[in-house]
């Protein structure tokens, strides 16, 4: 009854802020016994396992809070309730608590280090049935709490994930395209649509941004935009490192992503935080904040809201050709004459709302949140002498390069314009150029060059607006016979309003806007489910879960026409009176808009049923997964997945598993219309990349996607050889057939272009090379992921100290190869990869990542370092197959977070992410386009990035 008294006296304050639940939970086994309370109070439990299961906890029926109900379940056990400032509770042995005195509860909070090796965060991922901890599951899982996640320099969600799962990768993406708008992301050496993302367990819907040029690996991929959802509104995040397609569907072919949103009905955190890179750019101001309250006693709302913006970084040298310009006279070119870094982010806005409310013996659920952010980046330059089609004519008969000259009043009509030969840098200084340029006189009012408007070239901006929302409800409970069930329904959208300035549409000559809006793609998406679950106890030492459920899901991507200007054929390039043109490209230059012809609407549906099987027996896990899915545009899959966990001893257990997957081409990937601009070994060139069934594509020997099927493997240890420490060590290999991409730039010869303009294809004129998505190559990606954690006292401070390592290498088994005509006529069989692309698959992210962590506490302070690194890694620079090949060395970076607390609730930190501003090796190419480094850097290209944070908490 001491004990009991001491629960009562330290939670009374909190009773009267908690809501109220409905428990039905029979006197059982202690660990048993508290996952299923935290189920039933949606809840997350910290608590010892092993110790959990040597005591015999209370049975729990009827309606109580949080407080009162884990009293009721752990009285007169050796185990002990404790509240921690985020409103959840950690559970532990009574021998390892210290009871606090009023006097220390009204000072800053100084709790020594307690038993907290043994206490691990359930999760829900990776099993319908029951919850895990990370050494009680039979798959590798990983569970990082908000406190984890926001103690670093990282200020979104995917460099948050990168910098503490050194599986998971991401870069910086400058003049990407839609990648520098939407990251991409890779788990386990796969693409970022290899990974299924679930917020509160329920599938979220995929970005609108197809990633066209994503550094090789994520090529054409159309993954889910992280970066929308609000740091502030998680609880925690779970990271099933295995495949899950049989569990979970499409997609979860490298492994499956859970945020838990936040969940608590009290307490609030407010966050203000600013930062600079040491260079003196990217000044960054981010606020962030959330609240919870309690509805009636019966539920809670949790309110999530951030605000961000950062300006640009720059890391460039000048270009030699605009070097050249400026030795040759042109004062105009500006210096450097093209930026990279990270983009500006103008405005970054994020709000959440998690809701829950206990209505008898049901609960009702809602979860939601949008987002808006604007990017914006630099394109490659546009130099004012080689730019074909705005600057530059094709070469004569001779050889020779001429000005482009718009004869406003159209070939061979009135006033002929003078022929300009580029015979050195500085056509400003050619006399014929200076007729032109000169507007007073009729030669000069007829003849346009875009030299007069932009004497030193140009670098167009791209950018856009990103939107993006989500609404999942449900309703939860159990029947009379003790099934428990699930129904919800979810709605997602994702769109993106692209923006181009600083450039024009070429064939509209002197009357070109120079700002325009090419379109918008949206990705809309909704989805039902009925989950239902049930477990048997079939003896004292074994417990058989079994679970089933539906889902039905329908997507839908659409291209909006963007503004007559940007995808305009003026009449430079086509004159329709004679039929003639002067050699002017079409659309604005470096995105053209979409057209009437390109833009559209399309949709496919897919249902799917699945079961799972799990059986415990003492140590053991037994669990089986079946799923069938059946997709109107591709047809039919069925999956299967087995795992097992069990120990050797009382110290280490064996895991294990096998299973298939799947993922399904997107709507996207097979219908998408896009024209970018990219460096090529003929130098800069638009490219387009095309949908399967276009009739280019069909020219350049096209089919229909089909989906990707892998086998996954996985085999590990799981290890507690101490009451301090704890390991695991996992083998993966994921045999990966039919991976979809987009094929490397195909090259249109003028048989080609005859034979597509003879039928109706007016555009085949218009591009210089085109890709399209293809299920072009096999591969095999295979790894092994260490964690380990070991908490002490050091130098009299608790401290943990962790390490996790991975490596991770792939390599492509088949390559799919397509005829082709040599110059002599003989039919050959190439691919469509180059060896650069392949290259670029196999080895661009490092193949060893490892960090080691050390996290100390100490009175008023705390404290947090991180040393990373990454190994070796190769690069295609440019992506441009031209021989700019980097084999970049490894990199070792320290990251610092030192936080003081100046009242209970209040603190700052300062720290810094890349400490010593350590840089990748240099670019033996910089000159080719400015970058000093290689742009995929995995630290980054921007160097150490230091700030200070102000945290409120209550």
């Amino acid at each position: 009854m001491r004990h009991v008294f001491y629960i009562l006296l330290l939670f009374s304050s909190y009773v009267s802020a908690e809501g109220v639940y409905q428990f039905n939970i029979p006197a059982q086994q202690a660990d048993k016994a508290l996952t299923l309370f935290a189920k039933q109070a949606n809840t997350t439990l910290l608590f010892p396992i092993d110790i959990a299961e040597l005591e015999t906890a209370n049975s729990v029926v009827g309606e109580y809070s949080l407080t009162i109900g884990i009293v009721k379940l752990l009285e007169g056990t050796g185990l002990y309730p404790v509240k921690e400032q985020d409103g959840s509770f950690s559970v532990k042995p009574i021998r390892f608590v210290e009871v606090q005195t009023k006097e220390s509860a009204q000072s800053v909070q100084q709790t020594e280090f307690v038993d907290t090796q043994s206490i691990e965060t359930i999760a829900i991922l990776g099993s319908r049935s029951s919850a895990r901890s990370i050494i009680d599951s039979a798959v590798p899982l990983d569970i990082l709490n908000v406190e984890k996640l926001t103690r670093q320099g990282s200020t979104d969600i995917n460099s948050m994930l990168a910098a503490l799962v050194p599986s998971f990768n991401v870069n910086d993406q400058p003049i990407n395209d839609a990648s520098t708008l939407v990251r991409p992301s890779n788990l386990r050496g796969m693409a970022s649509d290899h990974t299924l993302v679930l917020i509160n367990g329920k599938r979220r819907h995929r970005s609108a941004a197809i990633t066209f040029l994503g550094g090789a690996l994520s090529d054409g991929a159309q993954g889910v935009d992280l970066s929308t959802i609000p740091v502030s509104s998680i609880k925690q995040v779970e990271i099933l490192r295995d495949g899950a397609a049989a569990q979970y569907g499409s997609d979860a072919i490298a492994g499956v992503i859970n945020f838990e949103l936040n969940d608590s009905d009290a307490g609030g955190r407010f966050e203000a935080r600013i930062g600079s890179y040491g260079q003196g750019d990217g000044e960054l101001l981010q606020l962030l904040g959330d609240v919870g309250f309690s509805l009636n006693d019966k539920g809670f709302a949790h309110i999530s809201a951030e605000y961000k913006q950062q300006e640009a970084t720059s890391n460039s040298v000048q270009r030699s050709d605009a070097a050249a310009l400026i030795n040759a006279g042109n004062t105009a070119v500006n210096t450097p004459a093209q930026q990279w870094g990270i983009p500006t982010l103008h405005y970054d806005a994020k709000f959440a709302a998690n809701v829950g409310y206990q209505l008898d013996e049901k609960e009702l659920y809602l979860f939601t949140n949008t987002s808006e952010r604007r990017i914006e980046g630099g394109f490659y330059f546009r130099n004012p002498q080689t730019r074909q089609g705005v600057f530059e004519s094709e070469p004569d008969s001779s050889g020779m390069h001429q000005l482009l000259v718009a004869d406003l009043d159209g070939l061979g009509q009135g006033i002929s314009c003078p022929i300009i030969y580029l015979a050195d840098d500085n056509v400003l200084d050619d006399a014929n150029y200076g007729l032109i340029a000169d507007n007073t006189t009729a030669v000069g009012a007829n003849c346009f060059a875009f030299n007069e408007i932009y004497p030193g070239g140009f670098t167009p901006q791209f950018g856009g607006t990103v939107r993006d929302g989500a609404m999942v409800a449900g309703l939860k409970g159990q029947t009379t016979n003790n099934w428990n069930y699930d129904l919800s329904a979810g709605l997602g959208y994702s769109e993106i309003s692209y923006h181009i300035s600083q450039t024009v549409n070429p064939s509209l000559g002197i009357y070109s806007p120079s700002e325009f809006s090419p379109g918008t793609a949206t990705q809309y998406e909704r989805t039902l489910n009925f989950d239902v679950f049930k477990p048997y106890e079939l003896n004292d030492d074994a417990v058989l879960t079994i679970a089933a459920g539906l889902e039905w899901r329908r997507e839908r991507y659409r291209q909006k026409v963007g503004d007559l200007a940007s995808y305009q054929i003026g009449q430079f390039a086509y004159d329709p009176a004679t039929g003639l043109s002067q050699g002017f490209s079409a659309g604005s230059n470096g995105f053209p808009g979409y057209s009437p012809k390109s833009a559209g609407s399309w949709q496919r549906s897919n249902w799917a049923i699945y079961s799972d099987a799990e059986l415990k027996y003492q140590q053991t896990l037994l669990g089986l997964a079946m799923r069938f899915e059946d997709f109107t545009d591709f047809g039919t899959t069925l999956d299967g997945k087995f795992s097992l966990l069990t120990p050797i001893n009382d110290r280490v257990k064996v895991r294990g598993s096998i299973s298939s997957g799947f993922k399904a081409p997107t709507v996207g990937q097979s219908n998408v219309v896009n024209v970018t601009t990219a460096f090529s070994p003929k130098g800069l060139e638009d490219q387009s990349t095309l949908p399967p069934t276009h009739p280019i594509s069909a020219q350049l020997g096209a089919q229909p996607l089909k989906a990707e099927k892998s086998i996954n493997t996985s085999l590990g240890l799981v290890s507690q050889p101490t009451e301090n420490l704890f390991i695991t060590l996992d083998y993966f290999r994921i045999r990966l057939n039919d991976r979809i991409s987009t094929t490397s730039p195909l090259y249109l010869s003028s048989d080609d272009i005859a034979s597509l303009l003879a039928n109706g294809i007016t555009e085949a004129s218009n591009y210089g090379s085109a890709k399209f998505f293809t299920n072009d190559f096999d591969s095999t990606t295979q790894g092994i992921d260490l964690v380990m954690h070991y908490d002490t006292t050091l130098l009299g401070a608790r401290s943990r100290v962790g390490l996790i390592y991975n490596w991770t290498d792939t390599q492509i088994d088949r390559v799919n190869t397509y005829p082709l005509t040599a110059e002599n006529g003989e039919i050959i069989l190439s691919s469509n990869l180059t060896p650069q692309r392949i290259k670029m698959l196999e080895d661009n992210l490092p193949s060893q990542r490892a960090s080691v962590t050390l996290e100390q506490s100490f009175k008023q302070f705390s404290s947090n370092l991180q040393l990373n690194y990454y190994g070796g890694y190769y690069e295609d620079h440019l992506n441009a197959a031209a021989g700019y090949d980097i084999e970049a060395g490894s990199e070792i970076t320290l990251d610092v977070d030192l936080s003081y607390y100046l009242h209970r609730h209040f603190r700052l930190s300062v720290g810094a992410k890349n400490l010593f501003d350590d840089r990748a090796d240099s670019n033996p190419y910089a000159d080719v386009a400015g970058a000093k480094y290689p742009a995929t850097a995995p630290q980054g290209l921007s160097g150490g990035f230091y700030y200070l944070r102000a945290i409120y908490e209550y």
